[in-house]
């Protein structure tokens, strides 16, 4: 039984990874995940506004919400203990290079084309095997285009790209209004493989208190299905390795993104909730699944759900979105049941 894949020209035992998130922001983390069984490991963000001092910024985002991480905001640390810095993080960089035997994948959290971008060569010369680049941004100015903002994404692709010889792949949401073509820029911007997705945070009104409130639910299972849609319709068709992030919890989660032809699949969720162990019980059972429907590697089943293998590639979306629609029926009692 074969659970070796690759990603981002990193040679994986399997390819059950922990995404971006706290776990990962202090060097006791980073080995409990390597002692966990976690093939590689991609550390939590540092962001454009730690680079740039712009400490009121950070302070708005992190108390209120407004803008929000890819990570879980509910589980940062107290604002003090989490303004480590720029130094702080390429030092941990380092110290995990020394401590552990698995890829590090550092990751660097901004929007705009500026000098912050240079920290992508720091990461790199502190020893990270690649980087992730989370671009997460909310247009809020009405004269501001979809163009305008789909140009400011690629700029700073091609920006890193430029800055670093290590891999680096890009982590976004899905909201764009053709996500198969930014997809395709990003790999022509330079980006070696995909993230997806972002998680979208939102905050929430305290009608009491009459204030804005970070309002956060881990993810689940049921949120799988936008980003194994995805990573189904990419498979083949843009050449870059995808990652899979977003509602993996269970070994099924993991399989069904693995035939949609995902590298790796991502989890942060799952960990933070039931344990860094449940790594090397996901992976166990994947291995008896594969023994029991007769896979031999992961290799053999990446993809094969992806769109490119269905019978007819140009119905997949239309298809599924009619039989959606159409698989509810009143039970009985006369609700409706799916």
């Amino acid at each position: 039984m074969d659970l070796s894949t690759t990603y981002l020209g990193l040679s994986l035992e399997h390819p059950v990874m922990p995404s971006a998130s706290p776990l990962t922001e202090k060097l006791e983390g980073i080995e409990r995940l390597a002692d966990a069984g976690a093939p590689a490991i991609v550390m939590h963000s540092l962001f454009e506004e730690q680079i740039n001092h712009e400490s009121h910024t950070l302070d708005h985002f992190l108390s209120y919400g407004s803008e929000s991480f890819a990570e879980a905001l509910s589980y940062f640390p107290d604002l003090d203990s989490y303004r480590t810095g720029p130094d702080a993080y390429l030092e941990l960089i380092r110290q995990a290079k020394e401590r552990v035997d698995v890829p590090i994948i550092a990751s660097l959290n901004g929007v705009s084309d500026g000098g912050w971008v240079e920290h992508a060569r720091l990461m790199e010369e502190a020893g990270a095997d690649a980087l992730e680049l989370n671009i997460y941004y909310i247009p809020t100015r009405p004269e501001m285009t979809g163009a305008e903002v789909e140009q400011m994404y690629v700029d700073v692709v091609r920006h890193v790209r430029r800055t670093v010889s290590i891999p680096v792949a890009v982590k976004v949401g899905p909201f764009f209004s053709a996500f198969a073509n930014m997809a395709r820029r990003f790999h022509e911007a330079g980006a070696d493989g995909l993230v997806l997705f972002n998680r979208f945070y939102q905050p929430d009104f305290d009608l009491e208190a009459l204030d804005v409130v970070p309002r956060l639910n881990l993810s689940t299972s049921a949120d799988l299905l936008l980003p194994l849609q995805w990573v189904a319709i990419l498979y083949g068709r843009v050449p870059v390795d995808l990652a899979l992030s977003g509602g993996v919890h269970t070994h099924e989660d993991a399989l069904k993104g693995l035939m949609a032809g995902a590298n790796v699949v991502m989890m942060t969720a799952e960990l933070l909730k039931r344990g860094v162990q449940r790594i090397g019980e996901i992976v166990a059972d994947m291995k008896q699944w594969m023994e029991e429907h007769e896979y031999e590697s992961v290799a053999q089943m990446r993809g094969s759900m992806s769109q490119q293998h269905v019978a007819n590639p140009d119905a997949f979306e239309r298809a599924n979105y009619m039989k959606t629609l159409r698989s509810w029926r009143p039970d009985p009692t006369g609700a409706w049941t799916g």
